[in-house]
């Protein structure tokens, strides 16, 4: 009988060589064909995802171009609103058949009030400097210089205002400035 043993050992051997020394021969490919399928769908999943990604982002950069350029064609819009009473009462002063000098002033006087009223309430700044103020080469453009009583390099005079948007220089105002004193 130790013979048969030994058979049945050697046989039992031989199926586990066979199988790859696990014992299951058909449980390893299963397992593998198994993964694979699994990765390629989680590679498919993981494409789809990119896609989808790559689209949204695509969206968001043309919905914010769209947004850019409605911007930039009504950036003017509450400026536009605010001039256009300005612009009806010189058309209504200009209607006047007999007007007199002092209703022309007056007409005058209200239509500055309601320029100034649009360009304070869209934040354009008057630049009006008051003579012996520094010179700001920020702010104002000296035109020429001149002799006077006053420190070297302040405003002597104004010749034309200036004006900001915001903090944005949108014109100097123009100035004559005070020469240095010779001695």
């Amino acid at each position: 009988m130790p013979d048969q043993e030994k058979m049945q050992d050697q046989e039992n051997s031989g199926e586990v060589a066979a199988s790859g020394g696990n014992g299951s021969a058909a449980a390893e490919p299963a397992t593998l064909e198994q993964r694979l399928a699994d990765a390629e769908a989680r590679a498919t999943e993981f494409q789809d995802a990119f896609l989808r990604a790559k689209a949204e982002a695509e969206n968001m950069r043309r919905r914010a171009q769209e947004d850019i350029a409605r911007a930039h064609k009504f950036a003017i819009e509450g400026f536009a609103e605010a001039l256009v009473p300005v612009k009806d009462s010189l058309e209504m002063a200009l209607q006047v058949e007999t007007p007199s000098i002092e209703s022309l002033k007056e007409g005058v006087e209200m239509t500055l009030k309601q320029l100034s009223s649009a360009f304070e309430k869209n934040r354009l700044l008057e630049i009006n400097p008051k003579p012996g103020e520094k010179l700001d080469p920020m702010k104002h453009q000296a035109i020429s210089m001149v002799p006077a009583e006053q420190d070297a390099n302040t405003i002597v005079t104004v010749l034309q205002k200036g004006y900001m948007i915001s903090d944005r220089l949108l014109r100097p105002a123009l100035v004559t400035v005070a020469q240095e004193k010779s001695a």
